[in-house]
């Protein structure tokens, strides 16, 4: 079997001169090989290194996942091959993550487009979209508020599992509004989700939500530190929450009850930061979510719970 060290790789043998490699099956099955060979960090949309290949091959040749298996044997023509090779090349070296190789995530079955500007869509929060959120919500949802909504994903998936919802989105980085913007365009929900610049609540028009949702920074300082390279790549902006992780969060805490609705709720995800959180507010009555597919690191307040925390400015 051919096999290159990354120094090799992308050095001693330049891609686009592995004339062995013919076939879509070829290099899916090399590029297997290299990222199982660099040791690469598998965290955004797979957990492997095969499914990693496939996501890469696949989307890089405009093909669907589900092709038929003959497919796999056609040849490549050398421009196909070339781009391949650059970007098995740049996963290997560069340790760029495959969704911004592609400039595609899929969140809650649903297709997003995604660059640097943005974090990588891979909340669990997916789930809960997809499942209505179910059982917390029991009443109708008619206004919904993504915070921190990045590339836009969790704004969109809830537009379309409440098509009558009207659903604000914001973020203060103006780059990932424009790559919110452009996700807004590609769904067709113009008329349903309008996005913000704003730092959190601030700059928001003065609405009152049934249903407000998260997913801020929440990496502490210490865990910055010991992040893979892959996620280098992605704006510390949407990542970095101070030493403990829990800047942002605290803010939503300390706001949130001004602008939900009596029968409101609040959810929002602190992955990592769970155990800080907890320990550090011992009488905020969290329920802690469960997922089929994913950890927690989701929490649940009512508008009525949150009616009786008093946090310090």
């Amino acid at each position: 079997m051919l096999f290159l060290s990354p120094i090799q790789l992308g050095n001693i043998y330049p891609m686009n001169q592995l004339t062995e490699l013919k076939t879509i099956r070829d290099y899916i099955r090399f590029a297997t090989s290299q990222f199982n060979g660099a040791g690469l960090y598998f965290g955004h949309g797979t957990d492997n290194a095969w499914d990693e290949a496939i996501a890469l091959v696949l989307r890089t040749l405009h093909l669907p996942h589900n092709i038929n298996p003959t497919v796999l044997d056609a040849n490549l023509t050398k421009d196909e091959q070339t781009q391949l090779s650059t970007l098995i090349n740049k996963r290997v070296h560069d340790r760029v993550p495959v969704p911004y190789l592609t400039h595609e995530a899929w969140f809650a079955g649903l297709s997003f487009y995604v660059d640097e500007r943005v974090l990588i869509p891979r909340s669990p929060i997916a789930e809960l979209i997809e499942n209505h959120f179910s059982p917390w919500a029991t009443g109708p949802i008619n206004h919904i508020l993504d915070l921190c909504t990045g590339s836009g994903c969790i704004a969109i998936a809830c537009a379309k599992a409440f098509p009558e919802a009207a659903v604000d989105a914001c973020d203060i980085s103006a780059d990932a509004l424009a790559v919110a913007k452009i996700n807004v365009a590609r769904h067709t929900v113009e008329d349903q989700v309008t996005l913000y610049q704003a730092d959190l609540f601030q700059g928001l028009p003065e609405q009152k939500y049934d249903l407000i949702v998260s997913n801020p920074p929440y990496v502490s300082l210490e865990e910055m530190g010991t992040l893979p390279s892959e996620y280098r790549h992605e704006p510390a902006l949407g990542l970095e929450a101070g030493g403990e992780g829990l800047d942002i969060v605290i803010r939503i805490l300390r706001d949130a009850k001004q602008r939900l609705n009596p029968e409101g709720l609040l959810l929002i995800e602190v992955g990592n930061s769970e155990e800080a959180l907890a320990n550090r507010f011992p009488l905020i009555p969290f329920t802690w979510l469960e997922f089929e597919r994913s950890d927690g690191g989701v929490f649940i307040l009512s508008a009525e719970q949150l009616q009786q925390i008093n946090l310090p400015r």
